[in-house]
């Protein structure tokens, strides 16, 4: 075979889109597939015409890899709006790819409005990803909320999944925060997915302030028991449980975290509207996540949490707090035809909404809460 055809059916050095994740004040995760091992590098413009090229790890390397590629981008102001894009060279040969120019803005938590979206429980439904790009528009943040997949049983099915879903280029105007859903979590090859995604402070939970708004992103873990059969001993949520609840206690005392509103996001609700108990040895599994709940309340309500937000149940669903309960719940549907919800959010000094619309447009919960009195 001659290099010209050789060179016709290799498949291209780069590809996906670079995926935007975690975002911070001070930048963000620049994330992209190869087909083969290659060097990674981010160059920045900044308004200002500044050019800047990302090409260290905290080793000391230039980000190279296989099959993935990361580079950190830091030292950055909030607010700032910067352009980026990818500089891809194969070890191989030395082909270099350069990516597309992709706008950016870092958080700002002194901003006085931010608006921001959220999904859930995508679950590889092509069709619906592609819909919900349509109709989501660009904001400061989007919330994959959990469930991107059914089960990690195909490794081949991780990057098409996680940095380049539906075929879309999601983080095109939105940069992605991921929260980690039951079914995320399983599958032999489910260990995978931390070397694909971003976390912010390296960890599943994490908190952020994006103008009047701040937000802690927790960990629901399973469904089920650590123990069950069906998981095989992959799960160790317990301990990640009890880890993320003494994290709670801290971190819900940072000055940046008194903000006038505060939200929760998690994929298993911490509420539901039946709490009966379960039969695990039967089909039995968990529509909220008690074992969480029971960690976490404490701090969730000395914190002042407004609302959490949610999915798993794939049934829209709103509950307001009670005398027990003093945060609301609202939960997202699934991707099942008809099921499919989406939320878009905003807020400036007057109020915070939350409309959760279905993929043709209606409104299915319109909610406003107003900002917290701030000691």
């Amino acid at each position: 075979m001659t290099k010209q055809a050789m060179s016709a059916i290799e498949p291209t050095l780069v590809r996906t889109p670079m995926m935007l994740m975690a975002p911070r004040v001070d930048g963000v995760e620049a994330i992209w597939a190869v087909s083969r091992t290659s060097l990674g590098r981010v160059e920045s413009e900044t308004a200002a015409g500044q050019r800047q090229i990302h090409a260290s790890d905290p080793y000391g390397f230039t980000p190279q890899g296989a099959a993935v590629l990361r580079v950190r981008l830091t030292g950055f102001a909030s607010g700032t709006t910067i352009r980026l894009r990818t500089i891809t060279t194969a070890a191989d040969d030395g082909e270099t790819v350069v990516g597309e120019w992709k706008t950016f803005r870092t958080l700002d938590p002194s901003a006085r409005t931010t608006r921001f979206a959220v999904w859930n429980d995508t679950h590889r439904h092509d069709e619906v990803i592609r819909q919900l790009h349509r109709v989501t528009p660009s904001a400061d943040f989007l919330v994959w909320n959990g469930d991107t997949c059914n089960n990690w049983d195909n490794a081949a099915d991780l990057i098409p999944t996680l940095l380049h879903p539906g075929g879309c280029d999601i983080s095109a105007g939105r940069p992605v925060f991921l929260t980690w859903g039951n079914h995320d979590v399983r599958g032999p090859h489910a260990f995978r997915m931390p070397g694909i995604v971003a976390m912010p402070e390296g960890r599943p939970f994490y908190a952020f302030r994006s103008g009047p708004v701040a937000v802690i992103c927790l960990h629901t873990g399973e469904d089920k028991p650590d123990n069950h059969p069906s998981f095989q001993g992959r799960p160790a949520f317990e301990a990640l449980r009890r880890e993320q609840a003494a994290w709670l206690a801290e971190v819900i005392r940072r000055p940046e975290m008194q903000a006038p509103y505060r939200i929760v996001f998690c994929h298993l609700p911490l509420r539901w509207i039946d709490e009966g108990p379960q039969d695990y040895a039967a089909d039995g599994y968990d529509r909220f996540s008690g074992a969480s709940r029971a960690l976490w309340h404490e701090h969730l309500v000395a914190w002042r949490t407004q609302t959490i937000i949610s999915g798993h149940t794939h049934q829209s669903t709103w509950m307001p707090p009670t005398a027990e309960w003093p945060y609301s719940q609202l939960v997202g549907g699934g991707p099942e035809p008809g099921r499919t919800s989406w939320i878009e959010g905003s807020a400036d000094e007057s109020a915070l909404r939350l409309c959760q619309r279905n993929l043709a447009g209606e409104i299915l919960h319109d909610l406003t809460f107003s900002p917290l009195p701030l000691d």
